[in-house]
């Protein structure tokens, strides 16, 4: 009797568990389908009864859910919207519990706590200091996943609110840091972004057409070097005040026995000198010899080439320079050393130089515009040392202005500044009355000086 009792429970439990998944996949098809079509008044009851009674059923409970959730944020009164922003909230707190991971077994904890801090901040919900932990918890945890340019300029954005209110025990030295950690972020993003637009540009350039998915995502690959470029800018902006010389000095000299055989924080210290045009201070010299003898690398022997260029040694600087390209691995890496060599010539005046450096430095990324746009400037900046005519000297806007249209279209991030630029030079160039007076339409002209190159007029129509 008793054996008896115990089956049968355990079939009405069964039959019982049954009963409630069934009604539960019920609940997750129609929330899905309303959901998809953003028809979320019809979508939100059975989400209420999914969350309730089976949350772990499938992770369109929160992706969808969110999505749901915003909207009625966004389209409610304030008496409604309270509930709407606390459910949201909780709603991220659950993801987290049951679903970590995405569909292909990857983590995402990291995406998810940064998007229940990025809500909080939307929502005014909780203080800065909250915020800036939950973002900690998700950039230790998780950085993998934590990649939103948004989220991550905002994390640093409150971590300096949290620095300048003194209320927290953030000091100049962890603001640095933390400025440093994320601007390697959006760096290894941006890099991974443009690696997979050079393989796009580099197939568009052999010639091959490009399939319907390639021309998608070379779109979506600009879009997101786009998106970080602007908020790496826009974090750059924020620190901008206190990473002055006055406040950099002092603090790496402070802090320069301690990690004087840190390869790391010497790397980081020497790039942020350079980078705010520091080097000429005594502790540049000696921050890029520890950083050499310590570990020889592509950025210690590009610092000592740049301690060369600053004594006038132009000869042992380029062979340190040189000897930077060599040692680095990494196509993008060496792409941006050779770019910052390039700017380095062209401010002494080594225009022949600047362009050689900019032209190896498109080699091996050419997606970067920057390096198109250096060369217009080159180009653009010897108009009055070029050609023997004024119509030669402005004829070589034409010249510059083809460099620019390069940075235009393999750059999106630069390309409201390269158009303006195009404009610039074809302002400048020679107009077709200029053409018509010197009758020179449809021939050539040579440019005999560094550029040494020839340019053939447009032909009147």
């Amino acid at each position: 009797m008793k054996n008896f009792l115990i089956i049968t429970t355990f079939l009405f439990s069964l039959t019982h568990y049954s009963q409630d998944r069934e009604e539960c996949l019920t609940n997750l098809s129609i929330f899905a389908e309303y959901a998809k079509v953003k028809n979320y008044n019809e979508a939100y009851q059975p989400w209420l009864s999914l969350n309730s009674n089976c949350p772990d059923i499938n992770s369109a409970i929160y992706v969808l859910g969110e999505k749901m959730l915003i909207s009625f944020v966004k389209n409610s009164n304030d008496d409604q919207r309270s509930k709407y922003v606390n459910e949201l909230i909780d709603l991220y707190d659950n993801w987290i519990k049951f679903f970590p991971k995405s569909k292909r077994g990857q983590n995402e904890t990291g995406k998810i706590l940064s998007m229940k801090a990025q809500s909080l901040i939307d929502y005014n919900l909780a203080s800065d200091i909250e915020i800036v932990n939950i973002f900690d918890e998700a950039f230790t945890n998780d950085p993998k996943s934590f990649k939103s340019p948004k989220r991550l300029y905002n994390y640093f954005k409150t971590y300096f609110k949290v620095y300048k209110s003194g209320e927290g025990d953030v000091t100049l030295e962890k603001l640095f840091n933390k400025y440093e950690e994320l601007t390697e972020k959006f760096e290894y993003e941006m890099d991974i972004y443009t690696n997979q637009l050079d393989k796009i540009l580099n197939k568009e350039n052999d010639g091959t057409p490009l399939s319907r998915t390639e021309v998608k995502n070379k779109r979506r690959y600009s879009v997101n070097l786009v998106a970080c470029s602007t908020y790496l800018n826009n974090l750059n902006a924020i620190v901008a005040k206190e990473s002055s010389c006055e406040n950099l000095i002092p603090l790496y000299r402070k802090n320069f026995e301690q990690f004087k055989n840190d390869a790391v924080w010497l790397n980081r210290a020497a790039s942020r000198m350079d980078s705010k045009e520091c080097s000429d201070d005594p502790l540049f010299v000696e921050l890029v010899e520890a950083l050499h003898e310590l570990n020889p690398s592509a950025n210690s022997a590009y610092y000592l080439g740049l301690l060369n260029d600053k004594k006038g040694d132009s000869k042992l600087a380029i062979e340190y320079y040189n000897e930077s390209i060599d040692l680095e691995v990494d196509n993008l890496k060496k792409a941006k050393t050779l770019y910052k060599i390039a700017v380095k010539f062209k401010k002494s005046g080594q225009f022949s130089k600047s362009r050689s450096y900019a032209n190896r430095a498109l080699k091996f990324q050419p997606s970067m515009g920057r390096a198109y746009l250096l060369i217009a400037n080159l180009y653009a900046s010897s108009a009055n040392n070029c050609g023997s005519t004024q119509f030669e000297k402005r004829s070589i806007y034409w010249l510059a202005l083809k460099e620019a249209k390069k940075a235009a279209s393999v750059d999106a991030s630069i390309k409201k500044l390269a158009n303006r630029t195009v404009e610039s030079y074809e302002g400048r160039a020679p107009s077709k009355t200029d053409i018509f007076s010197e009758d020179m339409g449809g021939k050539t002209i040579s440019f005999n000086c560094w550029i040494n190159k020839s340019i053939t007029v447009p032909q009147l129509q």
